[in-house]
C-alpha cells in the first residue's frame, strides 16, 4: 500500500564535515559522539515529564535516545525532534480562555526553541523540533470542530514566525492526502497505521503505561465534554469508548510520522518511564503532571513564576490580561 501522504522530510545528504568558525572540521569519533549525546540528553532531564518520578535519571537510563542522538552526532546533521501535540484548545470553557493559542502555547513554544538553542550551543549542526498538531485526528472524537482546529494550527504557526522561533516547524493533518474532507482523512489514516480495540484492551490488561495513559484520557475527555444530557455514569461509558479512538489515533498518528521520519527523537507531551521509546517532555510547571497548554490557562505568579491552571481557578486568584486584543493569562499583582 503507498504510503497516505507526504511529510516534511527530515532526509538530506549527510555532511562529512561541518564549519566551525570558518574552518572545516570532521563530525567526532564514536566516543566523542557518546559524550556528547549524553551531554546533549543532559539538558533535556531537567524538563523530563516522568512516569517513574521516583527515578534519578541520568542519560544512561535512555539507550534508546542516545543512539538516536550518535546517529546524528556521527554524521554531523542537525538533530529532528518530532513531537505529535499542540492539537486545539479543550472545548470546555471553564479550562481555557478560548480557541485560539495564548500565552501558554507562547511560553511552551518559545522553551522549545530555546532547548534547541542550548543544544546549538554543544553541537553547532544543530537540532529543531518538528511539532506535528494532531488535532484533526481526534476532531471528532473531541468535539471540537475542524474550523476550530484550523484557526488553531494557523495561529500558531504564525506565532512561531512572530516570535522568531526558528528552530521549530509545524505540520498537521491538511499536508496529507490533499484536498480530501477531513473526515476521510481520519478514515484513511486510521485504516492505515491505527492498531484494533482488541489489541489496546490485550495491552491495557498487561501492561501499567497503557493503563495509565487510558485512564488519564479517559479522565480529560470526561472533564471536557461538555453539555452532555445523560447520566454520569453514561457519560463515563461514553469516555471511556472515545478513549480509545484517541489512543488509536494517536498511534496512528505517531506511526505515519515514524514511517516518514525515522531519523528522528520522539518526544511525549505525555509522562513516559525511562528506556521506552518516547522521552516526556514538561512544556510549563503545572501541580498534574497531565496538564497542557491546551487543556488550561496560565497564571503568572508574583514571584515570576508561570503556572498551568484550569482557567476558572485561575481567575479566582488573578486579573484576566489581554494580548493583541484577546485574553491572554492571568496574573497576581
Amino acid at each position: 500500500m503507498p504510503p497516505v501522504g507526504t511529510l516534511p522530510s527530515s532526509s538530506a545528504p549527510s555532511p562529512v564535515s561541518t564549519v566551525r568558525g570558518g574552518a572545516r572540521t570532521s563530525p567526532p569519533g564514536r566516543a566523542g559522539a557518546d559524550e556528547l549525546a549524553a551531554r546533549i540528553l543532559g539538558l533535556l532531564l531537567p524538563h523530563r515529564r516522568a512516569s517513574d518520578p521516583e527515578l534519578d535519571a541520568t542519560p544512561g537510563h535512555f539507550p534508546l535516545q542516545l543512539e538516536q542522538l550518535v546517529d546524528f552526532i556521527a554524521a554531523g546533521d542537525p538533530i529532528l525532534f518530532t513531537l505529535p501535540g499542540f492539537p486545539c484548545k479543550s472545548p470546555n470553557p471553564a479550562k481555557v480562555l478560548g480557541h485560539l493559542p495564548d500565552e501558554g502555547e507562547r511560553l511552551s513554544l518559545t522553551f522549545l526553541n530555546g532547548l534547541c538553542g542550548e543544544i546549538g550551543a554543544l553541537y553547532e549542526p544543530g537540532a529543531r523540533i518538528l511539532i506535528c498538531s494532531d488535532g484533526h485526528l481526534f476532531g471528532d472524537l473531541i468535539h471540537v470542530p475542524d474550523d476550530h482546529i484550523d484557526d488553531y494550527s494557523d495561529e500558531l504557526a504564525a506565532m512561531i514566525e512572530r516570535e522568531g522561533l526558528t528552530h521549530l516547524t509545524t505540520f498537521d493533518l491538511r499536508a496529507v492526502l490533499g484536498d480530501l474532507p477531513f473526515d476521510e482523512k481520519r478514515a484513511r489514516v486510521h485504516d492505515r497505521y491505527a492498531p484494533s480495540v482488541e489489541e489496546l484492551r490485550e495491552q491495557i490488561l498487561t501492561d501499567e503505561e497503557t493503563l495509565r495513559l487510558y485512564r488519564g484520557i479517559t479522565r480529560f475527555l470526561t472533564g471536557d465534554t461538555v453539555g452532555f444530557t445523560g447520566t454520569r455514569s453514561a457519560l463515563q461509558r461514553d469516555c471511556r469508548r472515545r478513549a480509545y479512538g484517541v489512543m488509536q489515533r494517536s498511534r496512528a498518528w505517531g506511526n505515519l510520522i515514524a514511517e516518514q521520519h525515522p531519523r528522528s527523537f520522539r518526544l511525549s507531551i505525555h509522562p513516559q518511564r525511562a528506556g521506552v521509546l518516547k522521552f516526556g517532555i514538561r512544556l510549563l510547571e503545572a501541580a498534574d503532571s497531565w496538564m497542557t497548554p491546551w487543556h488550561s490557562s496560565v497564571l503568572h505568579r508574583a514571584d515570576g513564576r508561570w503556572e498551568l491552571l484550569r482557567s476558572e481557578d485561575a481567575a479566582k486568584v488573578g486579573r484576566l490580561v489581554e494580548r493583541d486584543g484577546r485574553p491572554s493569562h492571568y496574573e497576581i499583582v
